[in-house]
């Protein structure tokens, strides 16, 4: 059979927007949309090569669905198409976000607003549990993994320990009982199911890797040295325009430590976030983090955008350009925090990418990643503990709707697999029937 011929650049691009778009459901969901439709139908990738790529992506900091998206385009058509694949992966949700952040400072006090954000905090707890719960069953297969999510979830509940020394002591203790019990840390796969045979595909499992992704070390050195020169511009603009103080410079520092410690997706780097932007910096409450994550469920794209909310707000609430920009100010924090915290990912992909087609069938470093994600789980267990306090007892006192409210929408979520958006809507729903009945006071 001949191979299929490969797709123009135009029909690229249609399919990344598109794709951007339709980014629902986490990167489970996202890394099943882009099997079904370029391992299945359109046959741009065989399921061999897609999932070599997805195990790389998994290996690194950063969203590993837009990482998978930037991989294959770039493949495909190079630097340029890597660039427009990861980078349509994200606008439409930055765009959403923007218009979303907006709406929430201008009229997030009103009282029906109000009510329907109280309603739809305590879904985000049982979200945030209910994650936990997938990712623990996908990975806890052992005494050991359950010792170091349990470890982990204590290092931040109990002993403040910094989020970077957790992830980092989870990888040594992954690298050496790799090489002490290498089945006890091998990787469990989490990729869609096996594509049937459809043919040949465009990049198929004996395609020679194309002359674009072949390494060189003058390639790798020189990308890099682009990317670092990116980079520094970027921070220094910002420093020129609001001095190194300035919060729209400390968001680019910020941001750029933050994306490099996303491993295990973004439920996992949110401590950093909450103890950087929150507690550090002030750019934003804890609840208005809560509600910024129920924002990032509903709208398509990496969960991880999340930091342009939090990037709005804080341009927002700190007035980065005078009182009277208050709009320009968020729309700046959402862009700086979103560059920085993506531009790695790019860089991962377009300068790592011809090593790993160099040594296909020999990815490594697996046991350190399946230590991280059994710490992981501890991580995004304390999470939900740092949410469920702000929620369900706030100040102190016991709300019982916001109780009832989490534990059913766990229920929804755990054993009925129930859709994300679906049950924020509900619950938001329920939070303004609160309210019309007097069962809760908007503030």
């Amino acid at each position: 059979m001949q191979s299929r011929q490969t797709p123009t650049f135009r029909e690229a691009l249609r399919f990344w927007l598109k794709l951007g778009f339709i980014s629902f459901g986490g990167p489970a969901g996202q890394i099943a949309i882009m099997h079904r439709e370029l391992v299945e139908r359109m046959r741009w990738i065989s399921e061999r090569r897609f999932l070599h790529a997805l195990n790389y992506c998994m290996l690194l900091p950063g969203p590993e669905a837009q990482q998978l998206a930037t991989y294959i385009g770039w493949l495909l058509h190079g630097t340029k198409g890597g660039i427009v694949a990861g980078a349509l992966f994200v606008l439409p949700s930055l765009v959403l976000l923007i218009a979303l952040s907006w709406i929430y400072v201008r009229f997030g006090s009103v009282p029906a607003i109000a009510a329907i954000l109280h309603g739809v905090k305590p879904a985000v707890v049982a979200i945030v549990l209910a994650a936990a719960w997938r990712i623990g069953s996908r990975t806890l297969h052992n005494a050991a993994l359950w010792a170091i999510a349990v470890a982990a979830f204590f290092a931040l509940f109990a002993a403040d320990a910094p989020f970077p020394l957790v992830i980092g002591v989870a990888a040594a203790v992954g690298f050496i009982g790799g090489r002490l019990a290498p089945r006890a840390f091998a990787l469990t796969a989490h990729g869609p199911a096996k594509a049937k045979d459809a043919g040949p595909a465009v990049i198929d499992d004996d395609t020679p890797t194309p002359p674009h992704a072949a390494y060189s070390p003058a390639r790798l050195f020189a990308m890099g040295s682009v990317f670092l020169a990116l980079w520094a511009i970027a921070i220094a603009a910002l420093v020129t325009l609001v001095g190194w103080r300035g919060d729209l410079a400390q968001m680019g520092w910020f941001f750029t430590k933050a994306a490099l410690l996303t491993f295990g997706g973004a439920y996992a780097v949110l401590p950093y976030v909450i103890q950087g932007a929150v507690e550090d910096y002030a750019w934003l409450s804890a609840p208005q983090m809560i509600d910024g994550l129920a924002l990032g469920e509903s709208t398509p794209g990496p969960l991880i955008m999340i930091v342009a909310f939090v990037g709005f707000v804080g341009g927002w609430s700190k007035q980065a350009f005078g009182p009277g920009s208050l709009a320009l100010a968020g729309i700046a924090g959402a862009c700086v925090a979103t560059f920085f915290t993506f531009l790695p990912s790019f860089l991962f992909i377009l300068a790592g990418g011809p090593l790993v087609e160099r040594t296909r069938d020999d990815v490594k470093l697996t046991a350190p990643l399946t230590a991280i994600t059994a710490a992981v789980v501890g991580v995004i267990v304390n999470l939900a503990v740092f949410f469920g306090w702000h929620v369900i007892l706030p100040g102190g006192s016991f709300d019982w709707p916001s109780a009832v409210i989490a534990a059913v929408a766990a229920v929804l979520l755990v054993t009925k697999k129930s859709d994300v958006i679906p049950v924020i809507v509900g619950s938001g729903a329920i939070g303004l029937a609160l309210w019309g009945l007097g069962l809760y006071r908007a503030t």
